[in-house]
């Protein structure tokens, strides 16, 4: 770049020619994106002011950039964040970053959770129980036909990264209290730091543990949800995944053994300590895999397991419930 006048418009114009150059998919939204980061604006706003002249600042920032991107370096690793569902969470090598088909899974696991209650439905709930309570002191059915609907609702998000699910559950459902864990000590690091940014670490706890093997041994039992992204590629798949991940994105976090269900196996064991009697899980998991872990699900003893879509219509997600008593293992 020459030292003359270099506005918006010509710094994305020879961003989008240098990386169309460099093998890059999309030259020209990694050029926007790149150019609304150094610039602090949306990409909605570069084209409001494609005039504007950058600074020397803004064009060093910009020159460094297009050299990482240039070398393959995925977008969020340079702008240091990303955006998913209603929360922006940072990001920073070593962690996986978080993708939007995973917006899927949060999906799934809220709705399996009881609605957070209106002040009307909260009160309505609180007559009806005197009203049990009264009638029949003495029934079980009066103690425990209508749930505390204020009561925290324990949820597990086992290797959880930048704690993007985690923090989504906890920002989008006031009754949830969620410990998050994960393997890796930068992953752990980056979730506690989100979780304070999003104003969440009072009801999001981060543990640096093998899966669930951390968390403290009188909660088992006691899990509403357990949700997971965990490892989940098969092995042999691994050296199909753009270099963009290859390269720069952590093995651990994607390497999912042979079949991909290695990590899946001890999540579903652990399923069974960790949740409460008609407690749920979702998972996500390789579209080639989803069929064989809902085949396993239903024979460890799970019931209403079934496979949800992502919205690219491929398997995505595996959810189900912990078997209460008098219910027998069903697929819907």
């Amino acid at each position: 770049m020459s030292d003359d006048i270099w506005s918006v418009k010509r710094i994305l114009d020879w961003i989008e020619g240098y990386l169309d150059k460099h093998g890059d998919e999309n030259p020209r939204y990694s050029a926007q994106w790149l150019v609304a980061d150094a610039l602090d604006c949306s990409r909605m706003q570069l084209f409001l002011d494609l005039e504007r002249p950058l600074t020397l600042a803004e064009r060093d920032t910009l020159r460094e950039y297009t050299r990482r991107r240039g070398a393959g370096e995925p977008l969020q690793y340079i702008s240091g964040k990303a955006s998913f569902r209603h929360i922006e969470v940072k990001v920073a090598p070593g962690v996986l970053i978080p993708r939007p088909e995973t917006e899927v899974l949060v999906s799934e696991a809220l709705s399996l959770l009881p609605a957070p209650e209106k002040p009307q439905d909260v009160y309505d709930a609180q007559i009806l129980k005197m009203l049990q309570d009264d009638e029949n002191p003495d029934s079980q059915f009066a103690t425990n036909a209508v749930d505390d609907p204020q009561r925290e609702l324990l949820v597990a998000d086992i290797c959880t990264g930048t704690s993007c699910i985690a923090s989504s559950i906890a920002y989008e459902h006031p009754n949830t209290h969620v410990i998050a864990t994960d393997i890796s000590p930068v992953a752990t690091a980056l979730a506690r730091e989100n979780v304070k940014l999003l104003g969440l670490d009072k009801r999001v706890s981060v543990i640096e543990c093998d899966l669930g093997t951390g968390i403290d041994e009188s909660l088992l039992g006691s899990f509403d949800l357990v949700v997971s992204n965990p490892p989940y590629v098969p092995t042999d798949v691994l050296s199909e995944i753009p270099n963009e991940v290859a390269n720069f994105e952590p093995a651990l976090a994607l390497d999912g053994g042979a079949d991909g269900l290695d990590i899946f196996r001890r999540l579903l064991s652990w399923c069974n300590v960790a949740l409460r009697p008609g407690g749920a899980f979702a998972f996500e998991l390789h579209e080639t895999c989803l069929e064989t872990a809902c085949h396993e699900a239903l024979q460890a003893g799970f019931t209403d397991v079934r496979i949800i879509h992502d919205l690219a219509d491929r398997p995505r997600v595996l959810i189900g419930r912990k078997a209460e008593p008098d219910k027998a293992s069903q697929s819907i």
